[in-house]
């Protein structure tokens, strides 16, 4: 008699456990069985078909083709994720070639400018949402390349909720609204999402990420970009080496408070549009390094991680990164939907000397994104829509379909062919060619199994963090888990955030109000201690600057002319935007008899939208405003949100009514060079006197 296999662990979480690769196992009886639209049962809903374990995903993966397939064509025309988004034309400037690693003329070519069109956006929310939740940004760039169009399609953080593309649309099904109520709209606070990150460990590096500043950008100029996958450059000699792509803003990172980031929504749904808008229309051109991380695969070999799964980064310690390039965005798109909504990118696209890696993320993304375009854009032809279409000549024999609008000539529309002289043909010496990767392994669903250390990394990243970020992302994560109803949801991400850091377990138990600290995930690979990576900072990698910042100064009537001047000379000449705010869009007359354009009104124009402020008035004003909410508000909540504060004596019945404390970045209006050196951060030390934090 066959001897029965052991029986499954008991769980927490109920008929479902969690195995070492991320495979869920389910006690049979109490669900219906899963198959696919046409009734074949699916065995493995974790993982797809991939021909050895670290290998490429298999198209004879009927079950992946057929789940992410329905996907895609769910919502149209509307993009199902990243619907919400802002794009800019530029260009890609080459600084440093990279001939020795690959024969790509882009990455070879120092000194050329290859145009470029740029399309940030959110993820979660659709197109109609607002800029400014916490959501991970997407971070896209289409290069027009003399060999063709080039897409580092990423995102403003360098890893993933989940290894497996056949996850995408779970990933997706549980974050957006849930669609028995329609909401949460933009906003991963929510049962559903925590089901999902409760079952599926591999997702808690991406957590740390999400529930930390990086999800919270002050603009899209200030954002870091990330390619997340590795890939391939090749050289003229058919040598790989492995790449990963990062865009460094020249600006420097920079993020909002969440309390900041949710009156911002209320201030301007458009305020990363806008903040784009007027720096691209004013000359103030955003800036980006393209740097490279570049190893072999066995240096690979010997990182503690599978560089192939893109829930792990590389530390920059690790592998330090390489500036070769730089990108400027210098030019509105004309029509916001022909360009911007009608943009289609592709992981797929690359050209000549870059190949793919077997990332099995990414090898699902290089079906799914062109899919889904066919939904959207309406046929197989809209890669002739103009802002899709490569600036450099191209050829082949596709034909007809919807919307189509060439005009092919000829009798030949195949090839090989005898019958036309000019009929596009294949090209073996300048034509892309794959590299050559021996196969190993036996093809399954299965997970290399270094991809089954769900936790180190996000241990690493969360004790890289300052202070002050730590204290964020406990707060995020309560939150967010206090938005969740169902009380074993919330117990079970506290038994995986012991995983990662037993302190930042409790500090979240204790504000989740737990009396009793949930035991810890089961894991079959326990969390290892990876030195800190201050490279995964936002606070230590913050340039103290002001250019690309924006000071508001409160005026009224009879307000130091003198005064007001002095500010925007020295704010404008540390490179940052002056906007005058007073009682009336009309403006105010100033000391000196003369009247002044306001920028915005104080009724609609609160203090959210700037990085510091200075409060210029005469008493009899400052005594009038107390009595005048939204001023008040406004020099509150510019304390609250640490921000450097300048005013005059006359200002003072305003202040105290707001509860500033005097602090450091709290100044006087003719102490002007203390204010422009404290206005280029945030008062960090201030944080405690202001808010209760995790």
């Amino acid at each position: 008699m066959a001897k029965k296999p052991p029986a499954a662990p008991a769980s927490p979480l109920g008929d479902v456990t969690v195995g070492a690769g991320g495979e869920l196992h389910q006690a049979q009886g109490r669900h219906p069985g899963l198959t696919t639209n046409h009734g074949v049962p699916i065995a493995d809903n974790q993982n797809s078909l991939r021909a050895h374990p670290r290998g490429p995903t298999l198209l004879e993966d009927f079950a992946l083709r057929e789940k992410i397939n329905h996907f895609d064509h769910e919502r149209i025309p509307e993009r199902i994720v990243h619907a919400r988004g802002s794009g800019a034309h530029g260009f890609f400037e080459l600084t440093q070639s990279l001939e020795r690693y690959t024969h790509a003329k882009v990455l070879t070519e120092v000194g050329v400018k290859t145009p470029v069109f740029t399309r940030f956006s959110t993820v979660a929310g659709g197109a109609g949402s607002v800029d400014t939740p916490r959501d991970v940004r997407g971070f896209a760039v289409k290069m027009y390349t003399s060999e063709g169009n080039w897409d580092i399609v990423g995102n403003n953080i360098p890893v993933f909720f989940i290894q497996d593309a056949i996850k995408f649309p779970d990933l997706v099904h549980a974050v957006k609204m849930e669609p028995d109520r329609g909401f949460p709209q933009a906003g991963s606070a929510h049962d559903t999402f925590y089901d999902f990150i409760s079952l599926t460990p591999e997702a808690m590096h991406m957590l740390m990420w999400a529930m930390s500043d990086r999800t919270l950008p002050r603009s899209l100029r200030m954002m870091e970009g990330f390619g997340v996958h590795s890939f391939r450059l090749i050289n003229a000699q058919g040598e790989s080496t492995f790449v990963k792509f990062h865009w460094r803003p020249k600006l420097g990172l920079q993020s909002t408070l969440w309390d900041e980031a949710v009156k911002l929504q209320s201030a301007d749904n458009d305020f990363h549009r806008r903040d784009l808008f007027e720096a691209i229309t004013s000359g103030s051109f955003p800036e980006w390094d393209l740097a490279v991380q570049l190893f072999t695969e066995d240096e690979a070999q010997d990182f503690p991680f599978d560089h192939l799964d893109p829930t792990k980064l590389v530390p920059e310690e690790l592998v330090p990164l390489r500036v070769v390039g730089r990108m400027v965005l210098d030019r509105w798109p004309d029509n916001f939907f022909a360009e911007t909504e009608q943009v289609a990118f592709f992981p797929s696209n690359i050209v000549p000397g870059i190949d793919f890696s077997n990332d099995p993320l990414l090898q699902g993304r290089l079906f799914s994104y062109q899919d889904t375009q066919l939904s959207r854009l309406g046929g197989p032809n809209f890669h002739q829509i103009p802002i899709n279409a490569p600036k450099c000549p191209f050829a082949n024999h596709q034909r007809d379909g919807h919307m189509q609008m060439a005009i092919p000539k000829g009798r030949v529309a195949y090839e090989p062919s005898r019958l036309s002289a000019t009929s596009p043909r294949e090209n073996w010496t300048r034509g892309f060619r794959s590299f050559a990767e021996a196969p190993s392994g036996a093809k399954g669903r299965v997970r290399a199994e270094r991809f089954a250390d769900h936790y180190s990394q996000a241990r690493q990243f969360y004790r890289s963090q300052s202070s002050p970020e730590q204290a964020h992302i406990a707060s995020a994560l309560v939150f967010e888990l206090s938005k969740v109803e169902t009380l074993f949801l919330r117990e079970s991400m506290v038994g995986h955030l012991r995983q990662v850091d037993e302190y930042l377990a409790r500090r979240v138990a204790d504000g989740l109000g737990l009396e009793d600290l949930p035991p810890a995930a089961p894991t079959d690979v326990p969390a290892e201690d990876r030195p800190p990576s201050p490279a995964l900072q936002i606070i230590g990698k913050m340039k103290p600057t002001l250019e690309g910042r924006c000071v508001g100064i409160l005026v009224d009537t009879g307000s130091d002319a003198q005064a007001v001047h002095g500010l925007r000379k020295a704010a404008e000449s540390a490179g940052a935007t002056v906007k005058l705010v007073a009682p009336k869009i009309g403006g105010a007359v100033l000391s000196d008899g003369k009247r002044v354009a306001a920028d915005g009104q104080l009724a609609g124009t609160p203090s959210v939208v700037f990085d510091a402020i200075a409060v210029v008035l005469t008493a009899s004003a400052a005594a009038a405003f107390v009595q005048e909410a939204a001023a008040v508000e406004f020099v509150r909540q510019a304390y609250g949100h640490l921000k450097a504060i300048a005013m005059d004596a006359g200002a003072q019945a305003l202040v105290q009514a707001a509860g500033v404390v005097p602090d450091a970045g709290v100044l006087a209006v003719h102490d002007t060079a203390a204010f422009i050196d404290a206005a280029q951060t945030r008062q960090w030390d201030r944080e405690p006197n202001v808010r209760t934090l995790a």
